[in-house]
């Protein structure tokens, strides 16, 4: 099929671009290379079905082939304000991506008649008020903090998806991403994961926000692959959301000494006690939906995919 990855040259996005062509479909690479990075898609450069264009998606779309399939990947992710890449330092790009670009993206879909997925986020959750996350919980957000940027306009994104469903027919569905992790995280996004891994090798402090007892649950990227596949693939999705991520849940500090061993670091483990603005207490996903209607679960441990990312930063560190 014709497939078109808005966000492409991205973490996620160059992994399901490189599994789309390794399943023989024809791949569009549409990014502004403003978080993603060229380095990403280098190795698919000679693969005669890929396809790369440098293009704003909230700006005029540049002309395409016909276009089956579309995954919308393009917004920028990391809550790190030290981050440059973060949402806080981009927070106007941020906003339109999952406005104006989504709004141009599902115009493309009802045009061609392709098939449309919203990549939204567990932060469309917010602080959440019930535990685990299921997909009918409208959140607890702060629209007027510091996070709201990114999270109100992925909320914002949901409901354009879900709009041009109802009223013009596109056949949609929206992946709520809960964190994901793996090699082709850029080493400044400063996120958890990649923030602990690249301190341990370099056996700097670890440092650990609030208390350390906040929990987040880690989907490795061949396994968020494999579910953001399934989605736009499976039948009975077109109109419906579901959450992709893994259901175990462990504490921040636990990551931290986790990855510490596993990197045999000397690095110091630091409790900061920074508490961050409306940083949520627990994010864990309730996957039910996705087991029962697209069969899909993850499948790496936790384990072996901090194993797999830390001998890849190894390398290019």
């Amino acid at each position: 099929m014709k497939i078109l990855v808005a966000g492409g040259a991205g973490f996620i996005g160059s992994h399901l671009c490189e599994r789309l062509l390794k399943e023989n479909h024809k791949v569009v690479c549409l990014d502004n290379l403003l978080t993603g990075s060229f380095n990403n898609i280098r190795q698919l450069q000679n693969n005669s079905n890929f396809l790369f264009i440098k293009a704003d998606i909230t700006k005029k779309l540049p002309p395409l082939p016909n276009i089956e399939i579309i995954f919308h990947l393009a917004s920028p992710a990391s809550p790190n304000e030290n981050s440059p890449i973060s949402y806080h330092s981009l927070a106007e790009e941020t906003i339109k991506a999952n406005i104006d670009g989504t709004w141009k993206l599902l115009e493309l879909a009802k045009k061609e008649k392709a098939r449309f997925l919203f990549a939204s986020t567990s932060e469309i959750y917010g602080n959440p008020l019930i535990h685990p996350q299921q997909e009918d919980y409208s959140g607890n957000v702060n629209p007027l903090g510091k996070r709201a940027v990114y999270d109100e306009s992925k909320r914002m994104g949901e409901t354009l998806t879900c709009y041009y469903h109802r009223k013009k027919g596109v056949n949609v569905r929206i992946a709520r991403i809960f964190n994901t992790y793996g090699p082709r995280m850029r080493i400044d996004d400063q996120r958890m994961v990649i923030n602990f891994i690249i301190n341990a090798l370099k056996n700097k402090p670890i440092h650990v926000y609030g208390n350390g007892k906040q929990t987040r649950s880690l989907c490795y990227i061949s396994d968020m692959i494999d579910g953001l596949i399934k989605l736009m693939f499976a039948p009975k999705t077109n109109g419906e959301v579901f959450n992709l991520g893994n259901p175990v849940e462990k504490s921040v500090i636990d990551y931290a000494r986790l990855i510490k061993k596993f990197t045999q670091s000397k690095s110091k483990i630091i409790i900061t006690h920074q508490l961050i603005e409306d940083d949520p207490e627990r994010r864990c996903p309730d996957i039910t939906k996705a087991k029962e209607i697209l069969n899909w679960w993850p499948k790496i441990s936790l384990e072996k995919g901090l194993q797999l990312s830390i001998n890849y930063y190894k390398k290019i560190l």
